[in-house]
């Protein structure tokens, strides 16, 4: 017995149908995305710098194991918290919208803060040498900041930023 779509009367039908799926399937296939207009330059440099973080981060990832899983961490895991603090970084840099804004410096000091608890927890020297993402080159780096005074680097950061 001949299936239902097979049969003498609906075979056309079924045909039709099937073709129509495909003709669909066909015409979608290259059109994953939908239409984009042309990108303003803040989103073009905003899609490099992340594009380039996140390469960054890929590859420093991919650390040669050293026989010690507790450093093997450390070292898969450091990268991937400065990746977070580099896109955090440039959300400031480009993003508009002010709750993102605030949610990319609690990323960068929390994410720093895990560093170098990582770091410690090895035994490891932690030096802040480096001035904060946000700060201006040359500006003199804020010491770290405990979970206590978060508020505080959070508006301390605001501060520089409007300056």
């Amino acid at each position: 017995m001949l299936p239902r779509l097979l049969r003498p009367g609906l075979a056309p039908l079924g045909v039709s149908v099937l073709l129509a799926v495909a003709a669909a399937a066909f015409a979608h296939d290259g059109d994953h995305h939908p239409t984009q207009t042309a990108l303003s330059a803040d989103e073009s440099a905003f899609l490099a710098e992340n594009d380039a973080a996140m390469t960054r981060m890929m590859n420093d990832m991919a650390a040669k194991p050293s026989g010690d899983i507790d450093r093997d961490f450390v070292a898969m895991m450091t990268p991937h918290h400065q990746g977070a603090i580099d896109m955090a970084v440039i959300e400031l840099r480009y993003g508009k919208n002010e709750r993102l804004r605030r949610i990319a410096q609690e990323i960068i000091v929390e994410q720093r803060q895990e560093i170098d608890a990582m770091k410690l927890a090895l035994g490891e020297q932690v030096t802040d040498t480096t001035p904060a993402p946000t700060q201006q080159p040359g500006a003199k780096a804020a010491p770290a900041a405990t979970s206590h005074d978060h508020m505080n680097m959070h508006h301390d950061m605001m501060k520089q930023e409007t300056k």
